[in-house]
């Protein structure tokens, strides 16, 4: 195990790519189990990390959302979103928090929905006089709902890297803390809005709120495709995931007609890039993974836990703590493949239910997206509105506390994430 640790840490120290140091990780700690004749089985591995029929719907998800990127979909959910809190003191920061939510239906990626939105958003948030850093912060915390409201690449990821749990319960799982999230930021939004005086608009004449929603319902209907035909078992996600695509790309020709051909080229390069690097990390997290289950970490984790307290809440805040600390240097995806092979059989020897804290991990996980330094989408987020991220991770404050309280309402009630599953 001690070969493992140094090449990890001192791997990651240097600043090498996460692939690389899980890569030579595993490789180190192969090699001090069973010396060369160890090193054979790498290579099997890391192809087996990635031959998952499942992932499959990795690129076709990114893909279509893409596709629907290129296509101006943003435009037209933003439309149908002001028309309903136009008249709503602060009715742009409530838009950006609610159009992040139909946007987690067709993304499942949180610095897609950022870019995506907060290109529109916050340049108008700023010129009806909304502070630069509020623009940033909003935006960036309601875009981290995307990896949590199904469909979710994050989520495919995790049921690929740990097959105990199907990805169609962690997409059913994923819908009341999606919802949850979105509501504690609303709550925060609205309070904000009217302490700070944050403006008004004109009411939308009802025509023009019925032709919003009219030009928005054919986008609106992918995530209906998609969790439709898996949750009714009349596809697998690998199918609902295709043919999400081959809808994006009917509507986006016929329907909106502003979809190229040279659009969707550049939805497929983006789709290869974005693609690769989860393949990756995926092949590589498995040798990691390999090593671990053969070395016996996760039974000593389980005991390290367990000498801190033997209260089952307790413990799983100290391995949310542990996980935000974790996500403050990581990304989300990296940060997934290094601890969940860890954790999850150390909290499944503890006795917890494995479903309740997969959701809760990729909560975790997620809200660590907006922690710095690293905070990639209040990074993201901070560039657009053109402030400097300290005056972004100040402004975000308000909202980062809306997650804390609905972390420890998801582990203090693990219905909240296996209910609706538990109906299917």
């Amino acid at each position: 195990m001690t070969p493992t640790i140094i090449v990890f840490v001192l791997l990651l120290f240097i600043g090498a790519p996460v692939a690389v140091v899980m890569a030579m990780s595993g490789l180190a700690g192969g090699f001090s189990l069973g010396g060369e004749r160890m090193l054979g089985i790498i290579a099997d591995r890391m192809f087996s990390g990635v031959s998952g029929f499942l992932l499959i719907a990795v690129p076709y998800f990114i893909f279509t959302a893409e596709l629907m990127n290129q296509g101006g979909l943003t435009h037209k959910l933003i439309a149908f979103n002001n028309s309903l809190f136009g008249r709503v003191r602060g009715a742009l920061s409530h838009v950006n928090i609610s159009v992040s939510v139909f946007f987690a239906g067709l993304t499942g990626a949180a610095v897609t929905d950022t870019v995506a939105i907060g290109k529109i958003m916050i340049p108008e948030m700023k010129r009806q006089g909304y502070d630069a850093e509020y623009a940033a912060a909003v935006t960036a915390c309601s875009s981290i709902i995307g990896p949590i409201i199904p469909p979710s690449v994050v989520m495919v990821v995790y049921a690929t890297l740990l097959r105990d749990i199907s990805v169609i319960d962690l997409f059913a799982g994923g819908i009341i803390p999606g919802l949850l999230m979105a509501l504690a930021l609303l709550c925060v939004s609205f309070f904000l809005a009217w302490k700070r005086g944050y403006p008004k608009q004109a009411p939308t004449p009802f025509k023009v709120a019925l032709m919003s929603f009219v030009v928005a319902l054919p986008a609106m209907v992918v995530p209906l495709i998609i969790l439709g035909g898996i949750l009714s078992g009349l596809t697998t996600i690998t199918e609902a995931s295709g043919f999400a695509a081959v809808y994006a790309i009917v509507i986006g020709v016929v329907f909106y007609r502003n979809l190229t051909w040279r659009k969707i080229w550049d939805a497929l390069v983006v789709t290869v890039r974005f693609s690769g690097v989860v393949f990756f990390l995926l092949a590589t997290s498995a040798v990691l993974g390999w090593f671990v289950t053969r070395s016996g970490i996760a039974r000593d984790a389980a005991g390290l836990i367990t000498t801190f307290s033997d209260a089952a809440f307790l413990q799983l805040m100290l391995v949310c703590l542990l996980l935000l600390v974790i996500g403050t240097v990581m990304d989300v995806l990296p940060a997934l493949v290094v601890v969940a092979p860890v954790l999850v059989p150390a909290m499944i020897q503890l006795g917890f239910d494995p479903l309740h804290f997969a959701i809760l991990m990729i909560v975790v996980l997620n809200v660590s997206n907006v922690t710095p330094p690293v905070g990639m989408t209040l990074m993201t987020a901070a560039r657009i509105a053109e402030v400097p991220y300290e005056r972004a991770i100040v402004a975000s404050l308000p909202f980062y506390v809306a997650f804390i309280g609905v972390i420890v309402l998801l582990a203090a009630f693990p219905a909240l994430s296996t209910w609706i599953p538990s109906l299917l």
